[in-house]
């Protein structure tokens, strides 16, 4: 048996736009899970292999959510390198925080986070395109995407997802990066630029929110008056 035909087996290493672009969201969202399970609020005393396991879901969840939902076959199950670039970005992500600061590491954490989250709003936006869904059904893929992912580590962490608690517009930045390309792919950019351009917008506009200090509100916060106070300081360090 030849090297060509061993790989085969292994399953299909070809890497075309889509993929690669998938790619580049499931390997900096790993970097991403693997930074987060090292913070303070998350760390439940891993192990080195459990860090890289949590990255992994991390990494891959958002595609394999998304994909599950839509009925087709996970990429990352059939694409080696999906697995392979998660698990490097994840030791990376353990040599980048050793001996750093917690602030440092939540500085490191929300920069990339910034940065993946759009993509992976963009790649689930144009697959839902693709299965030709209403606009509407597009736009939740490409929330789903991109906060999946997020949204295991919390659990296995025990930790509130971060979906349902305040912060800065985390949820939002998917939702109006995923509709900006669904506006961009109707005006007839291809697959590339209208990455890039909503990716562009949807980074900028998570760092502002981060800058800036944009939060949801919350429905109750009059009511409870100093009883939101405290609800607010203890979500202040996620």
């Amino acid at each position: 048996m030849d090297v060509v035909t061993f790989l085969s087996y292994l399953g299909t290493w070809t890497i075309g736009s889509f993929t690669a672009i998938d790619l580049i969201a499931a390997t900096t969202n790993a970097f991403n899970g693997a930074v987060l399970a090292t913070r303070r609020d998350h760390f439940k005393n891993w192990t080195v292999v459990g860090i890289i396991l949590l990255a992994v879901f991390g990494g891959i969840g958002g595609g394999v959510t998304r994909d599950v939902i839509l009925n087709s076959v996970p990429s990352a199950l059939t694409n080696p390198w999906y697995l392979i670039l998660c698990t490097l970005a994840a030791a990376l992500a353990l040599a980048v925080t050793k001996n750093r600061a917690p602030q440092q590491v939540r500085r490191i954490f929300d920069f990339m986070a910034a940065f993946s989250l759009p993509w992976y709003a963009t790649i689930g936006a144009q697959k839902a395109l693709d299965l030709n869904l209403p606009v509407i059904a597009v736009i939740l893929i490409g929330m789903i995407g991109p906060t999946a992912g997020r949204y295991f580590i919390d659990i296995t962490s025990g930790v509130t997802p971060q979906h349902f608690v305040r912060g800065e517009w985390w949820i939002t930045t998917a939702a109006l990066t995923a509709g900006l390309y669904v506006i961009l792919y109707v005006l007839g950019l291809t697959i590339w630029p209208a990455t890039l351009i909503a990716w562009a917008f949807g980074f900028a506009f998570r760092l502002a929110a981060l800058h800036f200090k944009w939060e949801e509100p919350e429905p109750w916060q009059k009511e409870l008056g100093a009883g939101s106070e405290t609800a607010m300081a203890a979500t202040a360090g996620r």
